[in-house]
């Protein structure tokens, strides 16, 4: 099995559970390129955004939701950050535009760290959406 893209934090794992809950349906990231709020994560229902031909899925999370958290990026962003671990983290402050967690007094973020050559060796294709 190869190395991860993307992980989660327990605490952003504990809002998604909370979100899963109060929304009652299955949730997934995209990550976009650019500025403002395309640099955040942006987390939403499932079939609420659309993935196409120009996103690449990341991974799927288990953060203990009934079912696994699927993280998407464009893949324009993906082509900068294709060299990189990816965590999805959580912090005080108003989320992003469209994300489901910017009542809740939290927002998503990215914290990411270059991979090691064992982990790059070891990747995995990604597959677009």
């Amino acid at each position: 099995m190869g190395a991860e893209r993307v992980s989660i934090t327990e605490e952003a794992a504990a809002l998604l559970r909370s979100l899963r809950q109060e929304h009652g349906k299955p949730l997934m990231f995209h990550q976009s390129g650019g500025c403002c709020d395309g640099s955040a994560p942006m987390c939403y229902t499932q079939g609420t955004f659309l993935t196409g031909s120009a996103d690449v899925l990341l991974g799927e999370l288990t953060p203990g939701t009934p079912e696994p958290v699927p993280v998407w990026i464009s893949r324009a962003q993906f082509e900068y950050w294709s060299h990189t671990h990816i965590t999805i983290d959580v912090t005080v402050g108003r989320g992003a535009g469209f994300s489901i967690e910017g009542p809740t007094g939290h927002r998503f973020i990215i914290r990411s760290r270059l991979f090691t050559d064992e982990e790059t060796q070891s990747l995995e294709p990604v597959r677009s959406g």
